[in-house]
């Protein structure tokens, strides 16, 4: 009986602790509940974004933002790109923010594409080791090169492609597939035709055919100095080509030269073609080995129709018949 009692007793303590354990429970939640409608309606759930350290603003959903931003760097349309990275990923961190303050999606997402990191593809297209062209897709590169070589009836020509990656846009110097045949036909007509080599640039043409009247080195009555080019007598109006190719980095009136074309053929090798009569290029015009820039006169400091011509290595004149003449 007595057992009966305490186990009568045991049972209403659990059945009223319980009751009360329950009540605090039901009271917390409740009170938790208040405080987070509370909060809500003051604040609101963000995320913050940092990049490298720097706070860049809020953004109300972290997966939206993420998939628009994916959106628009696929979006771009520039020719070549191979891949984009981020280069530094930014930082997200669940905050509250007040509910009178704006989200910034678009100035963070903006931010956020200044460090995408592009990478470009191109394609070099090279004769016997010389790039001769560059082109945007590897299919243009394999079409130029059956064609030309179709063309050309050269099926042993030393033509190759080489795949290129960069990462500044402004490296990437490519032609239309039009442009780059005719560059590359002229180029291997250059290459298989050139005369000699200074400094490594082949020199195709003369720039005319005609007798030497003065040669380098030699001393006149009519000169300061020792002759520094080559005379040769022709025909005034004689049309003069451009020994190889290259870009005019001079067509006007210099003194004794008279009208003077300069060409700059890298590599430190430049030409210069005196006493024209006509000059048809001007300064920063390309030419290509052949073409005919200027007609032979007797301006200057000259006894009667004739081309001066020299040859200059990073600026110091060299006797033109080691390689002409």
């Amino acid at each position: 009986m007595f057992l009966k009692e305490e186990n009568y007793i045991l049972n209403k303590k659990v059945k009223y602790y319980t009751k009360e354990i329950l009540k605090y429970v039901n009271f917390t939640i409740l009170a938790i509940a208040i405080i987070i409608s509370i909060i809500l309606i003051k604040y609101k759930p963000t995320y913050k974004i940092t990049l490298a350290g720097e706070e860049l603003g809020y953004v109300q959903n972290k997966q939206a933002f993420e998939e628009n931003l994916r959106q628009v760097i696929l979006q771009n349309e520039d020719k070549n790109v191979d891949m984009m990275n981020i280069a530094v990923e930014p930082e997200y961190k669940l905050t509250l923010l007040a509910r009178d303050i704006k989200t910034n999606e678009l100035d963070i997402a903006s931010k956020v594409q200044d460090e995408v990191v592009i990478t470009y593809k191109y394609y070099d297209i090279t004769l016997d080791n010389d790039i001769i062209e560059t082109v945007d897709t590897l299919q243009e590169a394999e079409e130029l090169i059956n064609s030309i070589k179709q063309d050309n009836e050269k099926q042993d020509l030393n033509l190759s492609i080489i795949e290129k990656y960069t990462q500044n846009k402004e490296d990437i110097k490519t032609d239309d597939i039009d442009i780059a045949k005719n560059q590359m036909k002229n180029k291997i007509e250059e290459k298989e035709n050139y005369i000699t080599e200074v400094n490594g640039i082949k020199i195709a043409y003369l720039p005319v055919q005609g007798v030497i009247s003065s040669r380098y080195g030699v001393s006149s009555r009519i000169r300061k100095s020792n002759h520094t080019g080559l005379d040769i007598a022709v025909s005034s109006g004689t049309p003069i080509k451009v020994v190889s190719s290259g870009k005019v980095t001079y067509a006007g009136y210099q003194g004794s030269y008279g009208n003077l074309v300069k060409v700059d053929h890298g590599q430190g090798v430049e030409t210069w073609y005196a006493h024209t009569k006509e000059m048809y290029v001007t300064e920063g015009q390309e030419v290509k080995a052949g073409d005919v820039i200027a007609a032979v006169g007797s301006t200057g400091n000259s006894t009667g129709p004739h081309l001066h011509f020299e040859i200059r290595i990073n600026g110091e004149h060299i006797n033109p018949q080691n390689y002409l003449y």
